[in-house]
């Protein structure tokens, strides 16, 4: 798996959410590495075509990726500057505009509040005056004791018109005076924004900010170079530890080997609930041919009854019982529930759908931790953390029993996480 990211200088983006900060930075490095021998190897072989005179030919690598230039009318890469363009605006003019239609936008805006408050000046203005006019007209009626109620009637309504027209005109007026404010103000901005451009185009606030933004930055970056830093400290202190065991290596004779010798088992004693039918030892099928990556649940199962059951990935030690930390296909909700009410440092390592082989899911003191092991070659290893190459599943646990998975986190392998149910939740890989 990782031999493919590298190949392909691309991983899938559900597959790198899976891991940890430490392992993309790891991921990273091994990235740039790939990107620099491919860049030296390269170089070396223009330099010798050179000195023998002769033209190297480029390489085109097979990829469904591609981009497509617009040609301008001359056949060569269309290019365009802005304003060097036909019918583009100079520098000056965008930005008078862009000045001027603030400014409108600005005064549009202290206008419409300007004249809601009008609006309501002048609604209360002539709300109170026919409140008080109709009261004097109820009082001289009730004085004079008129008998003509419809002429009062009358009377009223001219009176309530003329006051409508008295207002529609003054709400005319007030608009009138609003748009010539709105224009003036218009001016008046417009103005101030271009002494402001001319003068300076950073204030005060703006150079606090942009200190601010910088002091920030900068802390990124140190937090970055920290922890890239760690990542690269962790992937030397792998290295060298590797050297140490001597478990860098090619090790499929190994697994070959181991194959021949369980080949001569005629059944392995193996009871899923405590009392079951012995299981068949899986030998390899020629006719298997594994997906680029799991695409089912159904897929994920073959691959381990055709791959891994002859590696014996999920036994213990030189025995015919499964090991108590392995767990079947379940989700990383599921992990985490059954190491909910375990201490720090319990582990149990299910089958993953990410990616060809399996996920290490570890109890921390607070939380939980999850680390993916490739098993698409012919070893195990943690993908993007751990460069060292086990022959084994149970080796690889057994290793970190007594050697930390990162510095950072400084993960021992203590207590396994065994089953809780019945059937166990890998009675599908068995069947």
């Amino acid at each position: 798996m990782l031999q493919q990211i590298l190949h392909d200088a691309y991983i899938d983006p559900e597959l790198l959410a899976e891991l940890s900060d430490v392992q993309k930075y790891i991921l990273f490095y091994k990235l740039r590495e790939e990107q620099l021998r491919r860049w030296r190897e390269r170089e070396a072989q223009e330099a010798l075509a050179q000195a023998e005179g002769r033209r190297l030919p480029k390489t085109k690598r097979v990829s469904d990726k591609h981009i497509q230039w617009l040609l301008g009318a001359d056949g060569e890469v269309w290019v365009w500057i802005m304003g060097e363009g036909p019918g583009d605006k100079p520098y000056e003019e965008i930005s008078e505009e862009l000045i001027t239609e603030r400014a409108r936008l600005q005064a549009q805006r202290e206008a419409k509040e300007l004249w809601k408050q009008k609006e309501a000046e002048i609604t209360k203005k002539f709300r109170d005056a026919l409140a008080n006019e109709k009261a004097r007209i109820l009082a001289e009626k009730w004085k004079v004791e008129m008998e003509d109620h419809k002429a009062a009637k009358v009377l009223e309504e001219r009176i309530h018109e003329e006051f409508k027209r008295k207002e529609e005109e003054e709400r005319k007026r007030g608009e009138e005076q609003i748009c010539l404010q709105e224009e003036r103000r218009a001016k008046e901005l417009y103005w101030t924004l271009k002494q402001a451009q001319m003068q300076s185009h950073t204030s005060e606030k703006e150079e606090r900010e942009w200190e601010e933004q910088l002091r920030r930055s900068k802390a990124a970056d140190e937090e970055r170079s920290r922890g890239a830093q760690r990542a690269l400290d962790e992937y030397r202190r792998h290295s060298l530890r590797t050297i140490q065991k001597g478990t860098v290596a090619g090790l499929s004779t190994m697994f070959q080997e181991l194959g021949q010798s369980h080949q001569q088992e005629a059944r392995l004693c193996h009871h899923l609930s405590g009392s079951g039918p012995t299981l068949p030892l899986m030998v390899p099928l020629r006719a298997w041919k594994r997906p680029l990556r799991p695409v089912s649940r159904a897929v994920i199962v073959q691959w381990f009854k055709e791959e891994q059951l002859p590696r014996r990935a999920c036994f213990e030690r030189n025995t015919a019982s499964i090991a108590p930390w392995f767990h079947g296909i379940i989700t990383r909700e599921d992990a985490e529930d059954l190491l909910e009410n375990m201490t720090e440092g319990a582990f149990l390592v299910r089958v993953s759908e990410k990616i060809w082989g399996y996920t290490l899911s570890y109890r921390m003191q607070q939380g939980f931790k999850h680390f993916l092991v490739d098993a698409s070659g012919d070893f195990y290893s943690f993908l993007g953390v751990d460069p060292n190459r086990h022959a084994t599943l149970t080796d690889l646990i057994d290793f970190h029993k007594e050697e930390i998975i990162t510095v950072s986190g400084g993960e021992l392998l203590q207590e396994p996480c065994g089953q809780r149910d019945s059937p166990p939740d890998y009675h599908l890989l068995f069947e």
